[in-house]
């Protein structure tokens, strides 16, 4: 199962805390890390001072934070590796991963024991299968072979730990079956809890927390915003972890946040659902209906949906007992009132548990909705719930927030061609939009989406609401009502194509009232006609028409149907025209590691012995291990038998292994460096067998330090060396259409932009609080003379425009077209840079001129500066460069 890019850059900040914490200590790497720019600016005030275990500071004690929907599971899988590879340093590290309830434990320990399931995947991939999975209530199975040979993992609940009296607890008990554990642990050892009576008084006590404490475990902590008391600090006391890593939606102020994850992120990456369509009716009733017509448009979609099936299903909040809308009233409800198939409706309550034994995603299955309380608020999840229904009080229900997750996760973590299926909605019964509107993103909030995220993806289910939400300053729109003599047959015929700029409802004299917030899209419009009755439309055509004459400036030319494309940069390999991008530059570079020296300097790479420890001198640091860290526990110069240099070439060749190098050719690279720290700079084979893993590191250090110098030179000699041949193919270009960027949140600032592509209403959102400095550079792009239009040009996203760096390509922040049919391109750099930011702004720069001389003039690069903070510095660089 490939990781997402949000998954990868948190494994890669978790990964880069551990190898500075191993030379530095936790503290410092924390601090470090945290506080580089990239990492800080994506941190948002989270970042603190950090905060120790008190009793235990020197162990690693981190946080990542996801939001719902994030993925948090695996990403804990493959933080086991990262501990394991870097921290731990043993083959088979012991894991104790906790989690927040019963339920959620079952359902862990079960995935991590399928191995079918990604979870397990992950781990069996890592240590050859030689994985073994118990429940916290199993542990007495646990034998010390298993602890030698095999990933022990432990799945329990912290409140099985968390007490103050150990007393009757079975964690903390004796238990002869562990005596195996404890038969070569002297009587002294210090840490471990004693028998307080008994014939054994005294002695070292056979139980699970002591087990624990021998093995100092790896601890995996899920919802660790639940767990932050000085009760948890004491089962750390007693168990001894390695190292702590946690992982929460919504930490708390003694989580130390290491690295953060955005909703944008889950949504760019086809995670999640969003925005929330949030619609409010005044009677539950109206909440309810308003939720099966919600259903229905949206199984149009599915049905003619050709990627996969999908069934959406409305999720029902009842309220409970004693209440007006309980599971029985609204079960009633849907059967006599609405004419709901009582075998499409499923109860899942702590008493009625009708999901039980269901799958869901099966074609065949009926159901279409869902009632429950609060049963469905944790470990559930089917991606085909898409309407979220809460009959309960919006200011009260303390579960909403749950159960709104659970209509967030995208069918099959892909984007579905219809914009409809990409979202997910949410019915709430309020007689105030605002107030829905606020209980909605205050719910996402506690979800784990920061408060401008969370507005930035509500919207609401007719357009004409939305003036004024959370304080936007959102453009009035022109309104239009026709009214028809439409049936209610009819009405409801129409009203299932309507968008949110269209409203169908029925006139106080049964007419069909049909309300237009907005000139219609064509797209909308076409839609809206192919539903309409025939006697119908000319009426509806000859209104419509003056409407949009009346007008004809408020579509934007996205809107109207205008497109246009910005050429992809191509170069000529081997004769061959492809795309000038690094990564397929390198598919047609044949390199080699033989062409590198298999080779590790003293300053590279060292080990001093000393008195019962040695250290590891790794590029002017130290790392200092001593005896008792290694598994054996053996003296650091005595050969092992069994410990060869092709054991541990092939123990290499499994941590070092890199997709593009082929294993002969490895292997033998990796046997040449092994032999020349072996035999020429006389290193004992017991010594390098003993920090194999910070050898493993180390070389792959150095091959990646390989690559990316053949990477610069594919790049200088394919794009700028004197043989390169580089052109530009609109052929092969990006295309800039209507609604390529409707999953990105849009900009609400006070600013109105007049010459936007899409419209002012739908300028992608700029980097920065209120849009920094960007907004200065788009004031200045829309301000210039003979400009026929703009657009952000959204980074990382799957439309957008992209040139290749060195290392990997970047995004210039605006494409613009002029009247004369040039391109404009501009990136915007800031008022002051690093050296390293400097280094890619020049890069970046020389990229961005080669792609606008190989256009032949049809288009203009400009990398512009705002060193006065006057977006007039901006215009009259980009009017010079367009003068040229």
């Amino acid at each position: 199962m490939k990781l997402k890019t949000y998954q990868q850059a948190s494994l890669a900040t978790l990964r880069k805390f551990f190898e500075e914490a191993r030379i530095v200590g936790a503290k410092a790497a924390y601090e470090s890390i945290t506080a580089e720019p990239q990492l800080a600016k994506r941190l948002k005030g989270y970042a603190t001072s950090y905060k120790p275990i008190k009793t235990l500071p020197s162990v690693p004690y981190v946080c990542l934070r996801l939001p719902t929907g994030g993925g948090k599971t695996i990403l804990a899988a493959h933080a086991i590796t990262v501990a394991q590879d870097i921290w731990v340093e043993k083959d088979f590290p012991l894991v104790l991963w906790l989690v927040p309830t019963n339920t959620i434990r079952l359902q862990t320990a079960e995935a991590l024991k399928n191995p079918r399931h990604p979870y397990r995947q992950v781990l069996d991939e890592a240590f050859e299968g030689r994985v073994r999975i118990f429940d916290i209530g199993d542990f007495t199975q646990i034998t010390p072979h298993d602890l030698r040979s095999n990933l022990c993992v432990v799945v329990g609940t912290i409140q099985t730990l968390k007490v103050s009296n150990t007393d009757g607890r079975k964690v903390y008990a004796h238990h002869e079956m562990l005596e195996g554990h404890f038969s070569a642990v002297p009587p002294g050892a210090p840490g471990l809890e004693r028998n307080d009576d008994g014939p054994m008084k005294g002695d070292i006590r056979f139980s699970f927390a002591n087990l624990m404490h021998l093995h100092r475990p790896i601890v995996i902590m899920d919802e660790a915003h639940k767990a932050g008391t000085s009760l948890s600090h004491d089962v750390y006391e007693r168990i001894h972890p390695s190292a702590i890593i946690e992982f929460t939606a919504t930490p708390k102020g003694f989580n130390n946040i290491l690295h953060s994850v955005t909703a944008q992120e889950l949504k760019d990456e086809e995670m999640i659902k969003m925005p929330v369509v949030l619609d409010e009716a005044e009677t539950w009733q109206g909440a309810v209906n308003s939720a099966i017509l919600k259903r229905a448009e949206l199984q149009e979609y599915a049905d003619r949906d050709r990627e996969g099936y999908i069934r959406p299903i409305v999720l029902f909040q009842a309220q409970k007992k004693g209440e007006e809308v309980t599971v029985d009233v609204l079960r009633n409800h849907l059967i006599e009132n609405e004419n709901i198939d009582p075998n499409k409706i499923a109860v899942a309550t702590g008493a009625q548990r009708e999901l039980d034994g269901i799958d869901l995603f099966k074609p065949d299955c009926l159901i279409e909705y869902v009632i429950t309380i609060e049963a469905l608020k944790e470990g559930w999840d089917c991606s085909f719930a898409y309407v979220f229904c809460s009959l309960a009080n919006i200011r009260s229900s303390t579960d909403a927030e749950q159960l709104l997750g659970r209509v967030l996760r995208m069918p099959y973590a892909q984007k579905r061609k219809e914009p409809a299926l990409n979202k997910s909605y949410a019915k709430l019964v309020s007689k105030q939009f605002a107030e829905a509107a606020n209980s909605l993103r205050d719910k996402l909030i506690d979800m784990g989406f920061e408060e401008s995220e969370a507005e930035a993806n509500i919207e609401a289910e007719q357009l004409g609401l939305d003036d004024g939400l959370f304080g936007r300053q959102v453009r009035q729109r022109p309104t239009m009502t026709v009214e028809l003599d439409a049936s209610e047959a009819e009405r409801k015929e129409i009203g299932n194509s309507a968008s949110g700029k269209i409203k169908v409802s029925a006139g106080s004299d049964g007419k069909t009232l049909i309300e237009f917030t907005g000139v219609p899209k064509p797209k909308e419009e076409e839609r809206l006609f192919q539903t309409t009755p025939k006697h119908l439309q000319a009426v509806l055509r000859e209104k419509l028409d003056e409407f949009k004459a009346k007008h004809a400036d408020d579509l934007a030319p996205a809107h109207r149907g205008e497109e246009f494309t910005v050429p992809r940069l191509m170069t000529y390999v081997q004769d061959e025209l492809v795309f000038g991008d690094t990564d397929t530059l390198m598919e047609y570079h044949d390199w080699s590691l033989a062409d590198h020296p298999a080779r590790l300097t003293m300053t590279e790479f060292d080990i001093v012995e000393t008195t019962n420890t040695f250290e590891i001198d790794l590029d002017g640091n130290r790392l200092s291990i001593s005896a008792g860290d290694s598994a054996d526990q053996l003296s650091l110069d005595i050969a092992v038998e069994g410990w060869t240099t092709n054991v541990l070439v092939r123990w290499l060749d499994g941590k070092v292994r890199d997709q593009w190098i082929g294993q002969v050719e490895l292997l033998a690279w990796l046997s040449d460096v092994v032999n020349h720290l072996n035999r020429e700079r006389d290193i004992p084979l017991s010594q390098l067998m003993r920090c194999k893993f910070i050898l493993a590191r180390k070389l792959n250090d150095k091959i990646r330090s390989f690559r990316q110098k053949e990477r610069d030179k594919v790049y200088q000699t394919n794009l700028f060396g004197p043989a390169a041949r580089v052109e530009v193919s609109f052929d092969e270009g990006i295309r800039f259409f209507d609604e390529m960027y409707f999953d990105i949140p849009k900009y609400h600032g006070k600013y109105k932009f007049k010459r936007h592509f899409m419209g002012q209403d739908e300028v992608p959102a700029f980097d920065g609080k209120d849009g920094g400095e960007e907004v200065n550079c788009a004031l200045a792009l829309d301000a210039l003379p003979d400009l026929k239009y703009w657009t952000r040009n959204v980074s990382r996203h799957r439309n957008s425009f992209s040139l290749p760096t060195s290392t990997d390509k970047f995004y210039p922040d605006f494409v613009a077209v002029m009247d004369d049919g040039r391109l404009l391109v501009v990136e915007y750099k800031g008022k002051q840079l690093s050296p390293d930011e400097s280094r890619d702004s020049r890069e970046k720069e020389l990229i961005g001129q080669q792609w606008a001389r190989a256009s032949g003039g049809k288009a203009v690069f400009v990398m512009a500066t705002m060193k006065q903070g006057d977006p007039k510095e901006v215009r009259s660089q980009i009017v010079e460069a367009l003068a040229h």
